[in-house]
């Protein structure tokens, strides 16, 4: 399993980086459920639902917050102030860590609502270091 982290460097300018989760197997995640494998968990301190409608624009902006997105519907452009660009469909979980600096830019593609899931994360020091 793997995540798309976006953060800001030591440079002031945000990078896109793939990072692997680890899973441990897990007996008793419920009664009665056979073994599943986990994450560490992370702690959070708000979950809202996001749209956007097509040809959406987001200029240069740092994250507001410290948040995993989850996208639901739709794909949108992120490119990085470093010149990465990505697209980003459904399914892709993406890790928003570019609080300081230039930020990013996006925009919604296609015919659809761009609609994500996110989840805000607990306040703790941005760091070039992924969440694992």
């Amino acid at each position: 399993m793997k995540y798309v982290r976006l953060f800001a460097g030591p440079d002031g300018e945000s990078h896109f980086e793939d990072v692997g989760v680890e899973l441990a197997p897990v007996g008793q995640y419920a009664r009665g459920v056979p073994q599943v494998f986990l994450s560490a968990p992370r702690l959070s301190t708000s979950l809202t639902f996001l749209s956007a409608p097509p040809g959406w624009v987001g200029d240069w902006h740092p994250a507001p917050r410290r948040q995993f997105m989850i996208k639901l519907t739709g794909v949108a452009e992120v490119l990085a102030s470093d010149g990465e660009r990505r697209e980003l469909g459904p399914g892709t979980v993406l890790l928003l860590e570019d609080v300081v600096g230039k930020g990013h830019y996006s925009r919604v593609l296609g015919p659809d609502d761009d609609r994500w899931f996110v989840a805000a994360l607990a306040e703790r020091q941005a760091s070039s270091q992924p969440v694992g």
